[in-house]
């Protein structure tokens, strides 16, 4: 009969006990924890990272973290929002690597020291200015804009109508671009 590992009823994600059993340094409590926390990770990553393969090397990241760090975590219940923001965190790092990295041509000088460095601020400045948007907003935003998601699979992925996930991106942009010329 296979093990049932216990896990939250409100969110699935794995208990307070179990997690607070892996804190303690129990081994299959803390592997139960890192297996029940994958596909939350998993889903989560593949909603803000750019690509599908940034989104697994990001959720990869996040569970070695997990499995590093879960003794750092000062509240078990708290769990789920410290993978959000590890999670978060990774996906912006890799999403400032995108911009920042540019295919060397053998006639092209590349940009000044100078322009590469406004370049990285600006790459930084838009991520942090989607990352501050309601979650609603910026998980249209990125499967649509940043992602290239059709209207339709995003609508469908968020259970929403196509109305509804039109409006929240036109918000999600307005929002973002007023964010962005507040800060210039």
């Amino acid at each position: 009969m296979p093990v049932r590992h216990p896990v939250s009823r409100q969110t699935g994600w794995p208990s307070e006990h179990l997690v607070n059993a892996a804190q303690q340094g129990d081994v299959a409590s803390l592997s139960a924890v890192i297996s029940g926390s994958h596909p939350h990770i998993r889903r989560f990553a593949s909603s803000l990272c750019a690509t599908p393969q940034d989104a697994e090397d990001a959720a990869q990241e996040a569970l070695i973290i997990l499995y590093r760090k879960i003794g750092t975590l000062r509240a078990s219940g708290a769990l789920a929002s410290w993978m959000y923001r590890i999670v978060r965190n990774e996906c912006m790092r890799r999403a400032r690597l995108m911009f920042t990295r540019a295919a060397p041509c053998e006639d092209w000088e590349g940009p000044s020291a100078e322009e590469e460095a406004l370049r990285r601020l600006e790459a930084e400045r838009v991520a942090a200015a989607i990352v501050a948007l309601p979650t609603d907003q910026r998980m249209v935003l990125i499967m649509r804009d940043i992602q290239g998601y059709p209207g339709n699979a995003v609508a469908r992925y968020l259970g929403l109508s196509p109305a509804a996930m039109k409006s929240r991106l036109h918000r999600a942009r307005a929002t973002l671009r007023e964010s962005l010329q507040l800060r210039d």
